[in-house]
């Protein structure tokens, strides 16, 4: 079973896509701030992070970019999550390190297309 890390700040958006993710077969973990979005990339390994941009304590490009230093963790996928749908914002999510966008509101069938292919499942 593929796991996904979903870090997600905001409570409806955490629940709606936890449980459609679910129903889809995916086991999820979830974390509501960057700083605990790090620790759950190291302790729960997961096969893909969902990265919501604008998070508490650091936000998602630092939390990227920490993951992504680290060599424990460096090769988990991570796809970006934002309601920042300016010129310039994919490129920075990019920068961060992570593996692919996705903009809020999210569409799902896309977003599983965007899972399937960084996971091979």
């Amino acid at each position: 079973m593929v796991k996904i890390l979903l870090v997600e700040d905001n409570e409806m958006n955490r629940d709606m896509l936890s449980r459609r993710l679910e129903r889809r077969g995916y086991e999820v973990v979830v974390a509501t701030d960057g700083l605990a979005g790090v620790e759950a990339a190291a302790s729960a390994k997961p096969d893909l992070v969902l990265m919501d941009m604008s998070l508490p304590e650091i936000d998602g490009w630092e939390a990227t970019r920490r993951i992504k230093e680290n060599p424990a963790t460096a090769d988990i996928p991570v796809i970006a999550l934002t309601a920042h749908a300016m010129v310039g914002d994919r490129q920075k999510a990019m920068d961060a390190g992570c593996d692919d966008y996705d903009t809020k509101p999210i569409e799902f069938p896309g977003l599983l297309e965007k899972i399937s292919r960084l996971t091979g499942g």
